[in-house]
């Protein structure tokens, strides 16, 4: 862009703010700006591109033209702040998709359907062992696995001191240790 001259007026003669000269008269140091804060060239391009956009809607706001400068470094910040939040959120979007896609393809493994059989019979098994066990065990195990919860979540939730959920999720488990044992999912090493 052709700079303007510092003997031309930003503003016409009706008060108006003439924005095409005005950020070309301030690009070079408004660039700087954002290059600084971004460190990225294509990113600060984007970024002036959002912040002529915002001057310009925003043009009302700035009631003092001889504030101009100062008013462009803050929408400039603002602008560029605004891109690394923007920036931040969706690599950690797409951090979050590759680690569900990674732990979904660790889960299945295989697309064997002699392994999906197993994997089944192996759940209904489970599922068989959970039901033989009282229903104080059976819903203290599925709250404390299902819902991920902590001790302390789960005495709050049921009304009892940590201490005792501790107690009793050690009871539950060893119960289903001996149910799954007595099922032949797993080996009893008592």
């Amino acid at each position: 862009m052709d700079m303007v001259t510092k003997d031309s007026s930003p503003s016409s003669q009706n008060g108006s703010v003439d924005w095409p000269s005005v950020l070309a008269e301030h690009r070079r140091w408004l660039r700087t700006v954002v290059l600084a804060r971004l460190v990225d060239p294509d990113a600060t391009e984007e970024v002036l591109q959002e912040v002529a956009l915002a001057a310009t809607k925003n043009a009302e706001s700035i009631a003092d033209v001889s504030k101009l400068p100062a008013w462009l470094y803050r929408v400039a910040v603002r602008q560029a702040l605004l891109y690394r939040r923007r920036n931040g959120r969706e690599q950690r979007r797409l951090s979050n998709y590759a680690k569900r896609v990674r732990s979904e393809q660790h889960n299945s493994q295989s697309s064997d359907p002699f392994h999906w059989m197993l994997a089944d019979e192996q759940a209904s098994l489970i599922r068989q062992a959970l039901m033989r066990l009282r229903e104080k065990d059976r819903e203290l195990l599925l709250l404390k696995y299902t819902e991920d919860w902590k001790c302390s979540e789960l005495a709050e939730r049921l009304g009892v001191s940590v201490s005792t959920v501790e107690t009793r999720l050690q009871r539950a488990r060893k119960r289903l240790r001996h149910e799954l044992a007595e099922s032949n999912v797993i080996e009893d090493k008592r």
